[in-house]
């Protein structure tokens, strides 16, 4: 692989943290359709899974405030254990640094609620502690669109990267050659990309001649 590809987004080069993705803090989000920030962070976990990349799940004040973590988020990162939160700043409990840091990855791929507190404070920090960050605009949501608008910008002035949740797997995968995954990813891009799920669901069974999923179930 060439210098200049590992300057994407690899398999094997970056960590994604999500971040919050818990009942209180959906409540709040009117930048965005909460519905389609869960599905979009549901779908970007499976994948981080399919292909193996190491993630960091965190809440904060689960029991006197924000509840669980969504169930499917859960499920779709296979019961992975939580790092409990008292600080806003994610970057600011030990907890977190400690298992970004136990990753050994550079690039920091970030996910939560809120785009304007908690994505925002981690992102800042961490690049003046060296790693190249990312954020996943359509896995956050903020308060109203336009703080979720400043905060974007507020990262990207201060040298962090957007990305999108579809942008990001595809990213991941690159190559229709890679058949180890070619089939894994386009079940997740079925499940939860919408339009061009439907377009991959259709060309299956209408002009490769697949059996509709429907009649496959058991």
């Amino acid at each position: 692989m060439t210098a200049s590809t590992e300057k994407m987004l690899t398999p094997h080069n970056c960590v994604v943290a999500f971040i919050d993705h818990q009942p209180q803090m959906g409540f709040g989000v009117n930048s965005h359709d909460i519905q389609t920030v869960k599905n979009n962070t549901v779908g970007l976990a499976k994948a981080c899974k399919l292909f193996n990349v190491p993630t960091v799940l965190s809440t904060v004040e689960t029991q006197s405030f924000s509840g669980p973590t969504w169930p499917e988020l859960v499920d779709a990162l296979e019961g992975q254990e939580a790092v409990e939160r008292s600080s806003m700043n994610s970057w600011e409990d030990q907890g977190f640094v400690d298992a970004v840091k136990a990753t050994d990855r550079k690039k920091l791929v970030l996910t939560g609620l809120w785009t304007e507190v908690c994505v925002t404070f981690p992102a800042i920090c961490a690049l003046d502690e060296g790693y190249e960050v990312y954020f996943v605009t359509d896995c956050c949501g903020g308060t109203t669109k336009e703080v979720h608008d400043m905060a974007v910008q507020r990262m990207i002035q201060a040298g962090a990267i957007p990305m999108t949740w579809q942008q990001t797997i595809l990213e991941f995968q690159r190559d229709w050659a890679r058949k180890e995954t070619y089939n894994d990813i386009l079940g997740i891009v079925m499940e939860h990309s919408g339009g061009y799920g439907m377009g991959v669901d259709y060309a299956f069974t209408m002009l490769h001649g697949a059996p509709e999923r429907a009649k496959t179930r058991s």
